[in-house]
């Protein structure tokens, strides 16, 4: 057992450095480029809220790598040159979407429901196209049914080549072209006003996705591209509320996952690289959603607490200043962590201290509410932050000397 742990965590390091063989190398350059282009391009289609498009063109390529196949195979060869697969797939899933985008503007379908009818008529389609090609005694249909989850293992250096041009040349063309498909997908109507044509921005991030569901073909395949386009996104969305932010970190994220996924996979060979990348990417997806610093599960539950916190201590304070019981136990032990109570409960000198402050700034804020010249700051106040955070020292003590003369008001009239 420790021979073969040892064993497995030596091949693990030598994945990771690209020392495990020619082909894993490939295969592990090709998943990284793939990643990140399927993350900066699956970037733009989430934001733009159309994240479905990609289910259709992924199932629409189907059709076109079965004709593909039998067209080259009828042509003399095996049928499995890749450069012509893709581009059957290519031309199928462009037929998909024209399709898709007919149903959607010339009848009264949502767009839901259009991609749900092209998905499904194509995915069909194609099935079918498989089924035959293996009945017929044609060409070499040997591992054509690995589009549908991805398969790396027959990976020759030509189909990486390719692989990895049309990767950085699809991230490249995002790059190019993120300002204006930033502008769209936030606000499409002022990109209009501003000269922008939205349609043909819509067409560009469509073709990117299209490109980087054709080359993913080879290595995640069809049916899981679209997760490497979805996910990335989603996850970098938990870490920051910027786009550019959030492009950088999606493309890092998709990156990731392929690169690691495929190492993980050339570690244990019988394991499919598609299903592993996609699974690596849920991994880093569950990460961000649990721990990013924004809007993380812990994230937000370390903020509740500490709000509850303070909530509490500020209520026992204000209940020590009007010498209130206070029967709350998390508020006690509160306030005695802070050291403003003693422990038969009764109040420290710096816990009274603390007391009239809180409820000296009660009444500060009661005055300000009142003040027209203040408003913008009442707005933000929580009832839990310090007057001097909010207000400088001028505003304090015109506050203060407002509060005095209501009191020396209310004295005399008593």
């Amino acid at each position: 057992m420790w021979i073969n742990s040892t064993s497995a965590r030596s091949m693990w390091i030598e994945a990771l450095t690209l020392q495990l063989g020619y082909n894993a190398t490939l295969v592990a350059i090709g998943a990284a480029l793939l990643g990140i282009a399927a993350g900066a391009t699956g970037t733009f289609l989430f934001l733009r809220k159309r994240a479905l498009v990609s289910d259709a063109i992924s199932h629409a390529t189907l059709p076109g790598v079965g004709i593909a196949f039998l067209i080259m195979a009828s042509l003399g060869g095996d049928g499995r040159h890749l450069a012509g697969l893709l581009l059957g797939a290519a031309v199928s899933s462009a037929l998909g979407v024209a399709f898709m985008l007919w149903l959607t503007r010339r009848t009264r379908l949502y767009e839901d429901a259009a991609i749900g009818a092209v998905l499904s008529v194509f995915f069909g389609f194609g099935v079918v196209l498989l089924t035959v090609i293996q009945t017929v005694s044609i060409g070499r249909p040997a591992g054509l049914s690995d589009f549908l989850l991805g398969m790396t293992a027959g990976m020759l250096y030509r189909d990486a080549v390719l692989i990895a041009t049309a990767g950085l040349l699809a991230i490249a063309a995002v790059w190019a072209l993120r300002r204006p498909m930033t502008l769209v997908a936030f606000d499409s109507g002022f990109a209009s006003a501003s000269g922008i044509r939205v349609r043909y921005v819509d067409l560009a991030i469509t073709g990117l996705v299209l490109a980087v569901t054709i080359i993913g073909l080879k290595i995640v395949g069809l049916i899981l591209i679209v997760a490497l386009l979805i996910i990335p996104p989603v996850a970098a969305r938990f870490w920051s509320d910027r786009v550019d932010h959030v492009l950088l970190i999606s493309s890092a994220i998709g990156g990731a996952a392929g690169y690691l996924g495929a190492a993980l996979s050339a570690v244990a060979p019988a394991l499919p690289t598609g299903p592993i990348i996609v699974l690596v990417a849920f991994a880093l997806f569950v990460i961000s959603l649990l721990f990013s610093p924004v809007r993380g599960v812990f994230s937000v539950w370390l903020r509740h607490r500490r709000q509850q916190r303070r909530i509490h201590l500020r209520q026992g304070l204000l209940a020590i200043a009007q010498d209130v019981p206070i029967y709350e136990h998390f508020t006690i032990a509160l306030l005695l962590r802070a050291g403003f109570v003693r422990g038969d409960g009764v109040p420290t000198e710096e816990g009274r201290r603390q007391a009239d402050q809180a409820c000296r700034d009660e009444d500060r804020w009661a005055v300000a509410r009142r003040m027209h010249a203040h408003e913008s700051v009442v707005s933000r106040f929580d009832g839990l932050r310090p007057l001097e955070s909010l207000l400088t020292v001028d505003e304090i003590a015109e506050i203060d000397r407002q509060l005095t003369e209501r009191t020396e008001c209310k004295e005399v009239a008593s």
